[in-house]
């Protein structure tokens, strides 16, 4: 019996001082080897601004900055709306908070797109942060084909960085119309080629005397230059030169 007792309290004992030691390494020994006694509850500086919110963290021996903004007009401009860590986290003290805060949305000015290409308008705009939207074609003699002939919204307006433009492109002139061109300026030759490429004729030819240009020089047509003509038609021109006697020669003398 007394080998069984002393076995008991042997044992007993053992326990009291296994407990004892487990309640010291649990709450005085792994706390202070992890330190996780020296972390407090971070607070909620979301709402606050950018002042208030710095003031109060490190009022709480926490460093803030500033790593990202938002561009919104649903909040007041330089308001924190997110934080990391969040609220409530437990940290050490000391740490960095990351504030997000808020800031008026970016306008931009549009830049003119009328006569560029298609191709340099998106660089244009990639560079204003803008991008193309929607682009049209249609037939229009007035601006070269593969050009930007109509934009929305216009140059100078001003958008949320972005966003995209809406473009018209050029076709050029329509089928079985013509363009008259400007010849006024060229040789009486030129005239001529340029009138073909436009598939139009030179038509009756007037001659003006002036020694100060060069012998047929164009000095006007009859047709304005970028008139759209629905036929061809012939294009009368006047045409210097230095002595209409010349021209007099020309013809042969009737008998």
């Amino acid at each position: 019996m007394d080998l069984n007792n002393k076995l008991t309290q042997y044992l007993s004992a053992f326990g009291a001082i296994s407990f004892v030691v487990v309640i010291l390494f649990e709450y005085i020994i792994m706390p202070m080897y992890t330190r996780h006694n020296t972390g407090q509850y971070l607070m909620d500086v979301q709402g606050k601004t950018l002042e208030e919110a710095i003031a109060m963290i490190e009022a709480e021996d926490f460093r803030a900055i500033v790593s990202d903004t938002m561009y919104t007009n649903k909040v007041a401009e330089g308001i924190v709306v997110d934080q990391y860590p969040k609220p409530n986290m437990k940290v050490k003290t000391g740490r960095t908070v990351r504030l997000k805060i808020s800031t008026s949305e970016k306008l931009v000015s549009i830049p003119n797109l009328i006569g560029q290409s298609l191709r340099s308008a998106e660089l244009i705009l990639q560079q204003a942060g803008l991008l193309v939207d929607t682009v049209y074609s249609e037939y229009n003699p007035e601006y070269p084909k593969g050009t930007i002939a109509w934009q929305y919204p216009k140059a100078n307006d001003t958008m949320k960085k972005g966003f995209g433009i809406q473009v018209t492109v050029s076709k050029g002139l329509p089928p079985d119309f013509y363009q008259v061109p400007n010849v006024i300026g060229l040789s009486l030759n030129q005239a001529k080629e340029y009138l073909a490429k436009a598939r139009l004729k030179v038509g009756k030819i007037s001659y003006h005397e002036d020694q100060d240009l060069v012998p047929y020089t164009v000095l006007d047509q009859s047709i304005s230059e970028g008139t759209v003509l629905d036929r061809a038609m012939n294009i009368d021109l006047v045409v210097s030169i230095l002595d209409l006697q010349d021209i007099f020669n020309q013809f042969p003398n009737k008998p």
